[in-house]
């Protein structure tokens, strides 16, 4: 575990440790610090013994400059004007994201039913080829990840609407594609453009959301993903009774495509890239937002300068290697969504309708559990690692008894294959909101969220090529595969990250009361202004006041 006053003593150039000791300051009766100093090692007097970090207001939250200029002029939230705002945060933000999600797994829901109906016909592809092509997705996806660095450089907003459009535009361009090498490269510029979406997509919804809130609506936010099955099977159904001399597969693809393209339009006109500038907020709301996550989340909402000490702390972090094994043993088994249909196929005496009715109850079964999850999460804090291993243990069921159920009893095994094909993801998504809700420090939560994305990446890769032709129809080295590694080990991990951050919690809590009010000074227009470890953009290990949700 990396030591918070080793880390604040080590920090970065565009931040000084300041002590009673050193240069001589004034101090006014607002607690603000007028520094008598032309050097950028600024020095302060405090009533408190003790260190201070002092930091320029661009190293400082990119709310700062906002509150300073709004904060003092809006009255403190009352509990129903909390409560009101809270219910229309979430309807918006967890809507917006949660479209947005839809949108991105409908394309990968769109391929698998394409693959059952004249596409592979088209541009020639097989088993493995498709398998390849769903990896090659994911080695885009792996090396898009460079493309983070953007969305903390520039706008969100900005970036998020740059990435629809370029989205919409090779959505389109697979109706064009007619051999399997097309589909290769369509395959892993999508990856490339898409690898930014779904860790943006958390960002935001750390901006606005408590860590409380964001961890409980994670399993709605997935149900985005489950329910995208729903939508497209819809579509299937619709499809194969209409008469067009339009190939199905590309009727699909038109029609994602026209989605992306309607939203590419809601994001640019809409979309926030911090509550600052939140269209559907007024000023009193946006005020209101950033003290509620500031306050109960003790970490920034936004900053926009990359702090090489915080991509350090992020990589010594053990927590944080431990929420990558996760996403790399998990995701060992994500293929199996998009092996889904075909499996279907293979049980035999299930038309291309019949598969598309089934996908319909699967999506709506697991969508059902999705709701529970985020229920119960309203309620019961502190619950995400054990939600994670309970909502595992149907898919770990259901895969052992893939293997052990006669190979002929098609209803048992059909109905053992809804089972394990979407729950899983309740895990994956509660895991993917936990590790941002449990570090702060902008540049580390972004760093985490690239780490955990990559091996989620590396999985992906990997995924696909468990299922070879030669082991079909049946796939046993896959499924037993996901019986250890996807669905034992990985939920075992959860639960070992709890008593990490537990253990931290009890230490930080003896302490908290002993703390210091303000953890140090932001340079504004040449006063210091005391600032809270969330304003400061401090870390996890830096902040003693921050508590781990559980």
């Amino acid at each position: 575990m990396v030591d918070p006053k080793e880390l604040q003593a080590t920090s970065t150039t565009s931040s000084s440790v300041v002590s009673e000791k050193e240069n001589i300051s004034l101090k006014n009766k607002d607690d603000k610090v007028k520094v008598v100093n032309e050097s950028s090692q600024v020095s302060v007097e405090s009533k408190h013994s003790g260190e201070y970090k002092i930091i320029t207001s661009k190293d400082a939250d990119a709310t700062f400059t906002f509150m300073e200029e709004n904060d003092a002029s809006v009255p403190e939230i009352t509990p129903e004007q909390e409560k009101r705002l809270r219910r229309k945060v979430a309807w918006i933000i967890v809507s917006l994201t949660a479209t947005i999600d839809f949108l991105l797994y409908s394309d990968k829901a769109t391929l698998s039913y394409a693959s059952i109906f004249e596409l592979w016909d088209d541009t020639h592809l097989t088993q493995n080829r498709y398998n390849n092509a769903n990896t090659l997705f994911y080695v885009g996806y792996i090396i898009g990840l460079v493309n983070l660095i953007w969305v903390q450089k520039f706008s969100i907003r900005k970036v998020m609407a740059f990435m629809c459009t370029t989205w919409t535009i090779i959505i389109f361009l697979h109706c064009v594609a007619y051999n399997y090498q097309g589909i290769y490269a369509l395959r892993f510029f999508l990856g490339f453009v898409e690898a930014i979406a779904v860790p943006t997509l958390n960002i935001s919804m750390n901006q606005f959301l408590t860590p409380d809130e964001k961890n409980a609506y994670a399993p709605i936010f997935y149900s985005s993903c489950i329910g995208c099955g729903v939508f497209v099977s819809l579509i299937a159904y619709g499809i194969l009774h209409a008469h067009s001399h339009v190939h199905t597969w590309k009727l699909f693809m038109i029609i994602i495509g026209g989605m992306t393209f309607l939203m590419t339009a809601v994001v640019y006109y809409i979309y926030p890239s911090n509550p600052t500038d939140a269209k559907f907020l007024n000023k009193e709301e946006k005020v209101w937002v950033i003290r509620r996550v500031q306050k109960s989340s003790n970490s920034s909402i936004e900053q926009k300068v990359i702090k090489k000490y915080q991509i350090i702390e992020a990589l010594k972090d053990p927590v944080s290697w431990l929420f990558s094994a996760f996403f790399l043993l998990q995701q060992l088994a994500n293929n199996l969504t998009y092996m889904q249909n075909l499996l279907f196929e293979n049980i035999g005496h299930i038309t291309n309708l019949d598969t598309t009715i089934v996908s319909i109850a699967s999506g709506g079964f697991a969508s059902v559990c999705a709701i529970i999850a985020t229920i119960f999460l309203l309620y019961k804090k502190n619950f995400t690692a054990f939600s994670v291993v309970f909502w595992t243990l149907p898919s770990l069921a259901a895969c052992i008894a893939m293997v052990s159920i006669r190979w002929g009893d098609n209803i048992p095994l059909l109905t053992m294959l809804c089972l394990a094909s979407p729950l899983f993801g309740i895990p994956w998504v509660l895991m993917f909101s936990w590790s941002v809700t449990s570090c702060s420090g902008y540049t580390k939560r972004v760093t985490r969220n690239a780490m955990v994305m990559f091996w989620y990446c590396i999985a992906n890769i990997i995924s696909p090529q468990l299922w070879q032709e030669h082991d079909a129809p049946r796939f046993v080295p896959a499924w037993i595969t996901q019986i250890v590694l996807s669905f034992f080990l990985a939920p075992s991990l959860a639960l070992v990250i709890y008593f990490i951050l537990r253990r931290r919690n009890v230490k930080r809590l003896q302490n908290i009361q002993n703390s210091k009010d303000e953890e140090g000074f932001i340079d504004y227009d040449g006063e210091n202004i005391v600032a809270s470890g969330a304003q400061l953009d401090l870390t996890d290990l830096e902040n003693e006041k921050f508590i781990y949700p559980l």
